[in-house]
């Protein structure tokens, strides 16, 4: 189902499409591939919104920088000083969380208004984006279906192609409460399991330094599920690697609700990040992100598994978000 959501300052309308399947229900965007809501019952059917998001266009307008729900890219997260050397050619991308260029530049893909059509338990939202579309290389003709399957799992399912060598990195930006998105207490109490043996240290600028440091004896160890608290905003490296197909890599739990979020992917790292930048009217911890991904600085990292595409490739890359309650 599809309704109008708004319309952009340039008179563009903005659509939202309501996904719903197996006692789940997802609102999707076609601003920004924005995920709005995503309500699930807890351990005693009451239903609830997980994400945090905004009621009309305008909110999405006015805070853009927190990326809630937004579908990210042509690079997600950092690359440092805003540029990367590709086949003996420097590309300079805008330094939008200076020094570093974040999350595409200053009008990425979270801000562009997608084509969507149906399919089968879900959505197809495509773009193009032209050659030197925020200073990357290629035109990159790019899609992402958004189903829900047979359990309500919210899946993710990435494709790109390119006429010129470029960089891609792609993943969705939700934040996710499981006690309710505003809910008094945040997610700072959510248990994190993650399979994570290691993560990437990084610099003032939260650049790695190319290392890949053991999370045993550190603050980065969630092997065994622990509490969240707070202070996150780093890439862990998943023990799986790049993989075919999604495995599953992570729990979030919210002993409150009772709700569960496990996350399944191809992408060999996961940005865990707690929030702390988020402002009205959302306070900061109000919502955890677990974005699957490729490691930030990937393009100027060659030690780093390559986020390279090339003519005749396609990328791909799949992450899948179930939701029970126990």
């Amino acid at each position: 189902m599809s309704e109008l959501f708004g319309t952009l300052p340039d008179g563009t309308p903005v659509h939202r499409w309501t996904l719903e399947r197996a006692g789940v229900r997802v609102r999707v965007l076609s601003y920004g591939g924005i995920v709005q809501s995503v309500e699930v019952p807890d351990r005693d059917g009451h239903v609830a919104d997980v994400v945090l998001g905004f009621a009309d266009l305008d909110g999405y307008l006015a805070h853009p920088e927190p990326y809630l729900g937004a579908l990210v890219g042509r690079y997600a997260n950092r690359i440092a000083g805003g540029r990367f050397p590709l086949e003996g050619v420097t590309y300079s991308l805008a330094q939008n969380n200076a020094p570093n260029s974040l999350h595409g530049g200053e009008r990425g893909f979270d801000k562009r208004v997608w084509d969507v059509e149906p399919v089968e338990h879900g959505v197809r939202l495509s773009r193009v984006s032209a050659h030197g579309e925020e200073g990357f290389p290629g035109r990159l003709v790019v899609s992402a279906t958004y189903t829900l399957d047979e359990s309500g799992a919210l899946r993710f399912g990435y494709e790109a192609t390119t006429d010129a060598p470029t960089v891609v990195n792609l993943t969705n930006h939700s934040y996710f409460d499981l006690s309710g998105a505003g809910s008094a207490g945040g997610a700072g109490g959510h248990e994190l399991r993650l399979a994570a043996s290691r993560f990437t240290p990084v610099d003032g600028d939260l650049i790695p330094t190319g290392a890949l440091d053991e999370v045993a004896g550190t603050r980065f160890d969630f092997r065994e599920a622990r509490k969240v608290g707070s202070g996150y905003d780093h890439n862990l490296v998943l023990d799986k690697g790049v993989t075919p197909a999604a495995v599953e890599i992570a729990e979030l739990y919210d002993p409150a609700s009772g709700r569960v979020l496990t996350v399944a992917t191809t992408e060999p790292g996961i940005q865990l990040y707690t929030g702390e930048h988020l402002d009205e009217p959302f306070a900061p911890g109000a919502g955890i992100a677990l974005e699957t991904q490729h490691f930030p600085d990937s393009p100027n990292r060659p030690e780093f598994p390559s986020t390279e595409l090339r003519p005749g490739q396609t990328y791909r890359s799949e992450t899948v978000y179930g939701f029970s309650a126990r």
